[in-house]
């Protein structure tokens, strides 16, 4: 990935000191096997890695490219096992070996289109046939504030919803269009648009969505849904 798509000098500084509060929607997790392999992937602090613990999950793992991040992640949630990214979006994991990817707030913090593929497709590679993406991200925003911006680096950034914040990340806001095109090869299991605060404490929308990857010999038709928690 290129600079752009792994801010790590951002996440390790200015980005620690950052709170994240996108809610889960607990009731799309009651199916899965308490015993599954989750991965958090860009766990930050631990937050829903250490939620996940509490809810009776016994093999919990989070990745993060930010060493500090990591390090407090650890202290704060004895329960699961966190891990530096050092090369992202690789991972050091076997393919068809994870059951459930939690990606919160995730795409937001990776700009470009061909690093949001990179990721989807890594992510895709070490899940099983049959396993879950919980992805929850912002949408673009419809207050003045946001178009401002979103209009004011369109032309640096080349894509509407990329811009820059007062201390120093490069974010994205995401079209549905979007979304629906980089999960296009999973099933969608489950959505939902929620409300959150940003990592500035601002309020936005997001979207959430439950996808999974296809089993073998399986047909689409029948299998896409939407739902609510």
């Amino acid at each position: 990935m290129t600079d752009l798509n792994n801010q790590a000098g951002y996440w390790n500084s200015k980005g620690a000191a950052k709170t994240f509060g996108h809610p889960v929607a607990l009731s799309w997790l009651d199916g899965i096997d308490r015993r599954a392999r989750v991965l958090d992937y860009g766990c930050g602090y631990g937050r829903l890695a250490g939620l996940l613990v509490q809810q009776g999950f016994e093999n919990v793992e989070g990745v993060d490219v930010a060493p500090r991040l990591v390090s407090r992640a650890k202290n704060e949630q004895p329960g699961a096992r966190f891990t530096v990214l050092t090369n992202p979006p690789q991972l050091d994991h076997q393919a068809d070996s994870v059951d459930l990817v939690l990606l919160f707030a995730v795409l937001t913090c990776i700009p470009d289109d061909a690093g949001q593929r990179e990721l989807v497709a890594e992510l895709r590679r070490v899940l099983r046939p049959g396993g879950l993406i919980y992805v929850s991200d912002l949408c673009l925003q419809e207050d003045h504030r946001n178009r401002s911006r979103y209009e004011r680096f369109a032309a640096k950034y080349g894509t509407y919803g990329i811009f820059e914040t007062d201390d120093g990340a490069v974010c994205r806001h995401h079209t549905t269009d979007w979304l629906d095109h980089l999960f296009g090869d999973f099933h969608l299991v489950a959505s939902r648009e929620v409300a959150v605060e940003t990592m500035n404490g601002r309020p936005a929308r997001a979207s959430q969505r439950l996808v999974s990857t296809p089993l073998p010999g399986a047909s689409r038709a029948g299998r896409d849904g939407t739902g609510d928690a």
